[in-house]
């Protein structure tokens, strides 16, 4: 769900809201296509299934949202019409300069050539027909950001509900995925101690959409109001999700996550950095691409939130 967000953002606006009835677009149909059931769709169960194989997730298993972040970022990589940028910020770290890196096209970076790309390749993957070449093409790619964070041990600490509630605020927001014991939800907002939640488990009709007709999509979309629950009950273990569709967004992101730690009794959630730390492991480790095969190397990056610890700001 949280990725369809991204989609919908990326390819009918942030303000797009479906109609009954309502002749849509061919970019809406080719989001629909892009999560259908099918072998070969770009986020289909099936696809999701498999690349969660090869991260030692058995058909079956539990996925937690950090694991669901690297399956969708792996499965991204494919999707060429949308052309996303996908970044997991690992160790409750937000690297600006590794953001920028990854979604400014053709950004000087070390060991690394620039190859000049055809306009025609450029707006088929959806870049702005202003878009100039001057021999160092800096061109933004849009982003979707996830951090997968723990946020206590057994329960969610209670100094981080401020911070977390004003995330959803941010007009960058993609929501927030985890749940309860033994339930997984979509978060979108929340109203005083309540968080509203969208559950990705309801059984739905199966349709097979097609850019040249209309069909009926409602089952693609919430016929009844969402559902609540009390922040309390929120399982510490989260991946909160923001798109910046332009730098002009990302900046802005920024600041806001910046003015989050003047906010009176609220705990920051998470660490906004210009450079990587010294301290860090290497980007390699935590920027995966579909053909990594070292597990054992990467399994504490992919599984902490089976893991017991808190990070606490001092």
């Amino acid at each position: 769900m949280i990725f369809a967000q991204a989609l919908v953002c990326r390819h009918l606006g942030r303000d797009w809201r479906w109609m009954k009835g309502k002749k849509q677009t061919d970019n809406y149909y080719n989001v629909l296509n892009a999560f259908i059931d099918k072998k070969d769709s770009y986020y289909s169960i099936h696809q999701i299934a498999q690349m969660g194989v090869g991260e030692g997730k058995s058909i079956g298993q539990w996925y937690g949202p950090n694991t669901v972040a690297q399956v969708l970022k792996k499965l991204a990589t494919f999707d060429t019409w949308s052309s996303l940028a996908v970044h997991i910020a690992m160790d409750n770290t937000v690297v600006m300069e590794e953001i920028r890196r990854l979604c400014l096209f053709n950004y000087p970076c070390s060991g690394a050539t620039a190859f000049p790309i055809a306009e025609s390749d450029l707006l088929s993957n959806g870049y702005p027909d202003g878009a100039e070449s001057t021999g160092r093409l800096l061109l933004w790619k849009p982003l979707v950001l996830l951090i997968p964070l723990r946020l206590g041990l057994t329960d969610i600490n209670e100094a981080y509900i401020e911070t977390l509630k004003h995330c959803f605020m941010m007009p960058q927001s993609l929501g927030v995925i985890g749940g309860k014991p033994n339930s997984a939800h979509y978060f979108i907002g929340f109203i005083g101690e309540e968080l509203i939640y969208l559950d990705p488990h309801t059984t739905q009709p199966s349709v097979e959409p097609t850019d040249s007709c209309h069909i009926p999509d409602e089952s693609f979309h919430c016929q009844h109001p969402p559902c609540r629950m009390s922040i309390a009950e929120l399982d510490p273990s989260i991946a909160v999700g923001f798109f910046c569709n332009t730098e002009e967004d990302f900046n802005d992101w920024c600041q806001q996550i910046k003015k989050l730690s003047l906010i009176r009794g609220a705990l920051p959630m998470f660490e906004l950095v210009e450079h990587q730390p010294s301290h860090f492991s290497s980007p390699d480790v935590l920027n995966l691409t579909p053909d990594s095969s070292d597990a054992d190397r990467l399994e504490r990056f992919f599984d902490s939130e089976d893991e017991d610890f808190e990070i606490l700001s001092l």
